[in-house]
């Protein structure tokens, strides 16, 4: 069973996460106390088909910086845990998502190598009390932690939330890729024998 977990608390927030990737029935249960935030994770845990749950209290009288980027630092971590030497995955994973008049693009590289490259504009700051700024700063915690290169571009639309909402579920749909386990790949897929 390929799963991970972590309990995380800082002057700043209270995470308590867990992530399964290959249930039959993947279960979904988030409260971070950010309502677009929550939506966010919901569809990318649908469209990853991994089980997920996070509970996160943060200082939301500050704002939602630090809940959003210690979440991101949390599931990275989880990530790195549940996939453990990477034995058997393909890697590798890219979608492209219409979201109505919006295109998202993400590709993936489970490398152990961490990058983030973030192509997006938001016209609008805020949605709901979330600031749309933190959709990368969400994404690079993420990327560092998880040990993978990303990328992740806008391609055009004009609406914020579908522009959010097609790269959240691009993300999704490409880690389902990445870390499906191919049977045609023997240890890891790499040269160098390890990732």
């Amino acid at each position: 069973m390929r799963e991970g977990s972590l309990v995380r608390t800082t002057a700043e927030t209270a995470i308590t996460l867990y992530l399964a990737l290959d249930e039959a029935d993947p279960v979904c249960e988030i409260a971070t106390g950010i309502g677009f935030l929550d939506h966010m994770l919901t569809l990318f845990a649908r469209h990853s088909r991994i089980s997920f749950s996070c509970q996160a209290n943060g200082d939301l009288e500050v704002d939602g910086h630090h809940t959003a980027e210690d979440i991101g630092i949390v599931l990275g971590k989880c990530l790195k845990e549940a996939l453990g030497d990477k034995s058997g995955i393909n890697r590798y994973g890219n979608e492209y998502v219409p979201m109505d008049e919006s295109l998202g693009f993400v590709a993936l590289d489970l490398s152990g190598r961490s990058y983030l490259v973030f192509d997006a504009e938001f016209d609008n700051p805020k949605l709901g009390d979330f600031d749309t700024e933190l959709v990368e700063e969400f994404f690079q915690a993420v990327a560092f932690n998880a040990e993978m290169n990303l990328h992740m571009k806008v391609l055009y639309g004009k609406n914020t939330h579908h522009k959010i909402e097609a790269l959240f579920k691009a993300f999704g749909r490409a880690l389902r890729q990445a870390i499906e386990v191919n049977p045609n790949i023997k240890g890891v897929n790499s040269t160098k024998g390890v990732l």
